[in-house]
C-alpha cells in the first residue's frame, strides 16, 4: 500500500516540519521536482470547489504531471461501483489521487486499497491541506517558539485538523465555540494527550483570543449544512472576528480564514480587509504546500 495523506496525524512530527522545509525551498524556487512527470493525478471531487481545484491542478502541472477531473456523477463512488473497485482501477491508470468528499470513509476506503498516494482534499470530518498551509503561512509572517492560536467558531473539520495539528507539534490552542458545536471528540482526545500542546475549549470568545498570536476562523455552516445556517449564526453569532475582538489579542496578531467568506458574519469586511489579515496568503500556500505534500507522498 502506497503512503496517503488522509489526516495530518498520518504524518510524524519530524515529517510535518520536512513537508514546511520542501515547501519553503519550492516556493523559493531552490527545487523544482517533477515526480509526476509523465504521470496524471486523478481528481474526484464531489464537492464545489475553487480553491482546492485550481490549487491541485495548478500544482500537478508544476510537478511535471496531468489531472483530469472527476465527478460524482460520472463515478459514484461506492455506489456504481465499490470503493475497492475504484481504488484498484485507478492506481492502474494514474500516478496519484485526490479526493474531496462528503464522507472521510471514502478517502481512508481509497487509501486503503489503492497502490498509489491518495490525498485527502478535504472531508466533512478534517481539512489537513489547509490547516498545513496555514500553519506554513503563521511560519513565513511571525518568528515565535510556540503560537497561540484562536480559532472561533464551528468545531468543523478545520477545527477538527488544527487539534490533528496540535496532537504532533506544540500548540496553545484555544477553541471559542457553544457547547452545541464542538470538536470531534475522538481528535479532540488525541490531541489532549500530547502534554507539549494546550488545549482550551471555551464559549468566551475573549478568553480563547486572549493575547492570541492568531485568530482564525471559518464559516459557520459548512457545504452540506447550509439548511442549518440560521441555527449556527444564533449559537455562534458572539464568536464573530470584528475589531473590538482583536483589541484582546497580540498586538501584531495575525488573522486567518480558510474561505470561502460570509462577510458579515463571521468576519467583519474591516478585519478581513485589514492590515492583520492573512487570508490570501494563507489562500496562496494551499498550493505551494499541496506541491510538497505531493513530492513527499512520491518520494521525491
Amino acid at each position: 500500500m502506497a503512503r496517503s495523506f488522509t489526516e495530518i496525524t498520518d504524518l510524524t512530527r519530524n515529517e510535518v516540519f520536512a513537508v514546511f522545509d520542501v515547501c519553503a525551498k519550492m516556493k523559493k524556487g531552490e527545487i523544482a521536482p517533477k515526480p509526476l512527470a509523465g504521470k496524471s493525478a486523478a481528481c474526484i471531487f464531489t464537492k464545489e470547489s475553487l480553491r482546492t481545484r485550481v490549487s491541485f491542478e495548478v500544482g500537478i502541472r508544476e510537478l511535471g504531471g496531468n489531472s483530469l477531473y472527476i465527478t460524482d456523477k460520472e463515478i459514484k463512488l461506492g455506489k456504481r461501483e465499490s470503493i475497492h473497485d475504484v481504488a484498484r482501477v485507478l492506481s492502474r491508470y494514474v500516478g496519484l489521487i485526490i479526493i474531496r468528499t462528503l464522507a472521510h470513509g471514502n478517502v481512508t476506503g481509497l487509501a486503503r486499497h489503492a497502490t498509489i498516494p491518495v490525498v485527502n482534499g478535504l472531508t466533512d470530518l478534517v481539512h489537513p491541506c489547509q490547516v498545513m498551509g496555514d500553519y506554513f503561512t503563521i511560519l513565513e509572517h511571525l518568528k515565535r517558539d510556540r503560537y497561540k492560536i484562536a480559532f472561533l467558531g464551528d468545531g468543523n473539520n478545520v477545527a477538527n485538523s488544527w487539534l490533528n495539528l496540535a496532537s504532533l507539534i506544540p500548540i496553545d490552542l484555544r477553541i471559542g465555540t457553544s457547547k452545541q458545536t464542538p470538536p470531534d471528540e475522538a481528535i479532540l482526545g488525541r490531541a489532549m494527550e500530547n502534554s507539549d500542546s494546550s488545549i482550551l475549549i471555551t464559549g468566551d470568545p475573549k478568553e480563547a483570543v486572549k493575547d492570541a498570536d492568531v485568530i482564525y476562523t471559518d464559516v459557520w455552516a459548512s457545504m452540506g449544512q447550509k439548511d442549518k445556517a440560521e441555527e449556527k449564526a444564533k449559537l455562534l453569532g458572539k464568536f464573530q472576528v470584528n475589531t473590538a475582538l482583536l483589541a484582546g489579542a497580540s498586538s501584531d496578531c495575525l488573522v486567518m480564514h480558510c474561505l470561502p467568506a460570509e462577510r458579515g458574519r463571521e468576519i467583519t469586511d474591516e478585519v478581513m480587509d485589514g492590515p492583520h489579515s492573512v487570508v490570501f496568503d494563507e489562500a496562496e500556500n494551499r498550493l505551494h504546500i499541496q506541491k510538497a505534500i505531493m513530492v513527499f507522498l512520491l518520494g521525491q
